[in-house]
């Protein structure tokens, strides 16, 4: 990958003024478990990330979009982070079809589980639904940024998204946590090294507000380490509004 400047605002916003790169926290909603931590260890290091929201069951028996997670989300919007739709019903892409549909599957929602055929336009709404809800609970709205589940795209997804308004933001190889595979498989002490030797200037990373199938949740052991060594680096971070592949269209977009 190409390395990419900090931004002048990102080079204020470090003690020393200056960085090595800048790394590009996000994080999609999930189970919540780890919610509440991921929060508070941003706030204590003074990092602004950027959220892809999606209205996922939570461990706490609601979801993660209700009003219950109002003021969640409202001091998250209130402190500058950046937030995006993840689909309102974590929907999958299963295919396209010849008709220019896609073929979904939703993962929550009244027709969970079940194989969907939808037009571009069903699919912006479905979108849209997130950004709605967003401001319901925060009075904000969302930066045009979409995250497909899974990351997964098909050539009439990408269409459709772009055709609605929104930029997909993927993540960088080396910026798969790995915090939804086994921990049997993939323990936290490997998976924090494994970022730290390989993360670099530009990278966007990508973890979970909470994995329900991982029996070692990443965050309590790996997310502290993790930006702590990355600050000893000289990296420093910034939202999806200040990454250079997106920072001018999201200004022409205001």
């Amino acid at each position: 990958m190409v390395a990419m400047l900090c931004s002048p605002a990102v080079i204020a916003a470090t003690a020393a003024g200056n960085c090595k790169g800048t790394i590009y926290l996000t994080f999609d909603t999930g189970s919540q478990s780890q919610a509440e931590l991921i929060a508070a260890t941003l706030r204590r290091h003074q990092i602004k990330a950027t959220f892809f929201l999606a209205n996922e069951k939570t461990v706490q028996g609601d979801y993660s979009l209700d009003m219950s997670w109002s003021p969640y989300w409202k001091k998250l919007a209130d402190e500058g982070h950046a937030f995006g739709t993840h689909s309102f019903d974590h929907v999958y892409v299963v295919g396209d079809l010849p008709d220019g549909r896609i073929a979904v599957k939703p993962q929550f929602g009244a027709q969970a589980g079940q194989t969907l055929q939808w037009t571009a336009k069903e699919y912006c709404q479905e979108l849209r639904r997130v950004d709605q809800r967003f401001f319901a609970l925060t009075g904000k709205k969302l930066d045009p940024l979409w995250r497909a589940p899974g990351g997964k795209l098909t050539p009439n997804l990408l269409k459709a998204g772009q055709a609605c308004g929104y930029m997909h933001v993927g993540w960088s190889p080396a910026g798969f946590s790995g915090d939804e595979l086994s921990s049997e498989k993939f323990s936290n002490p490997m998976l924090l090294r494994r970022a730290l030797d390989k993360l670099r200037d530009g990278d966007i990373f990508m973890a979970h507000l909470g994995i329900w199938s991982r029996k070692q949740a990443w965050a309590p052991e790996n997310l502290e380490p993790l930006l702590s060594g990355l600050e000893q680096k000289s990296y420093c971070f910034a939202t999806l509004r200040e990454h250079p592949a997106y920072q001018n269209l999201l200004q022409q977009k205001k």
